[in-house]
């Protein structure tokens, strides 16, 4: 007789990641809400913020209803390319519970879009995936969609060195940009596999300390995410990168709409160059990179020869839609996708053999 294979052990419903708790999400949207009352506070209070406050003043509500429309269009986006990276097996309706329960979750996390795809790392363990293929579909996720923020740097950064579009005439704001995304595409497609694994390998000795144990974890993961990247943009799946760059596309078009509304946006290339090198921001452990962004944005902009009080008033708006569309939207749908979940039948998404196998050891 065969021998029968045990299944995955399920995690909890009530095992979910720390802070998206029913309690938990609460308390962070009442800081996220504080925070914005805060700045909205001293636009209105500060003496020096009166340029400003007038560009404010000048909204025109038809662009910042097409601006969040293109909003919600990034976000399907983004469903789409969860949903093929993880398991395109899923129905669509519980795809959009996932996905964009993460964009909600990266709203509100403090580490943003990591914390996002932890929250649909557990939903997809909950359904009785393995802790070490989400692993790493969840690197080989967040790096190809990197990899298309790090293409669009190349190709407009470029584009602006030879002065095929307008922008800032200074080569360094062009080709800087451009050299740096080539040297990170490289570290992590030819150095990171190797140093990921020979770390891994050198802290998971059993004579380590527990913690190191567990780092070894991580870095084989992320070793295995890289070369799973590989293995996913490979397989052909064109809904992949179709949601990936849709996903980052129409964020772009609703930061111009953002600009539009309030007056001429700045050229387009130095406008979506500023936008990609400013998310770096991103990396600041503040719920929904509130403040590492919108200073990265705004900085980026100055740098690029945009007027302060105009970069501000943009960046503004922008980073309002970008945190309560998703945060409402994702809301509703982690609410959805808790009551799914405790549908034993309902919670069982049936991927585990359309993912591909693991990748070689580097």
């Amino acid at each position: 007789m065969a021998e029968a294979v045990a299944s995955p052990p399920v995690a909890s419903i009530d095992d979910m990641p720390e802070g998206m708790e029913m309690h938990g999400l609460r308390r962070r949207l009442l800081q996220l809400a504080a925070l914005l009352a805060f700045v909205g506070l001293a636009i209105t209070l500060v003496p020096g913020l009166a340029d400003v406050r007038e560009g404010l003043a000048r909204a025109t509500p038809g662009w910042l209803v097409l601006a969040a429309g293109l909003e919600v269009l990034s976000c399907l986006a983004y469903v789409v390319a969860f949903r093929a990276a993880f398991c395109a097996r899923m129905t669509w309706r519980m795809s959009y519970r996932l996905g964009m329960s993460s964009l909600g979750a990266a709203s509100l996390l403090p580490v943003g879009g990591v914390g996002g795809l932890a929250l649909g790392a557990w939903a997809l363990r909950r359904s009785g995936l393995t802790i070490e293929r989400i692993a790493r579909r969840t690197v080989a996720f967040f790096l190809i969609t990197s990899a298309v923020n790090l293409a669009a740097v190349i190709l407009i950064g470029t584009a602006l060195a030879l002065g095929l579009v307008a922008g800032p005439g200074s080569l360094v704001l062009s080709a800087g940009p451009v050299g740096l995304a080539v040297v990170a595409a490289l570290l992590v497609t030819l150095a990171a596999p190797r140093l990921a694994r020979s770390v891994g390998q050198s802290w998971s000795a059993p004579e380590r300390h527990r913690l190191l144990r567990s780092a070894a974890r991580a870095f084989d993961a992320t070793a295995d995410g890289i070369g799973e990247a590989g293995v996913l943009l490979r397989s052909g799946d064109v809904r992949l990168l179709a949601g990936a760059i849709g996903y980052l596309l129409f964020d772009l078009a609703v930061f111009w709409a953002c600009f539009r509304a309030f007056g001429p946006a700045p050229p387009l290339a130095a406008l979506f160059l500023a936008y990609l090198l400013g998310q770096l921001g991103a990396l600041v452990p503040l719920p929904g990179g509130i403040g590492g962004v919108d200073a990265g944005l705004i900085g980026a902009l100055i740098i690029f020869g945009v007027p302060a009080a105009a970069a501000a008033v943009g960046v503004l708006a922008y980073r309002a839609l970008l945190l309560w569309l998703p945060a409402v939207l994702g809301g509703l749908a982690f609410w959805a996708l808790k009551r799914s979940l405790r549908d034993e039948m309902a919670s069982r998404i049936p991927c585990a053999d359309d993912l591909p196998a693991v990748p070689a050891r580097i």
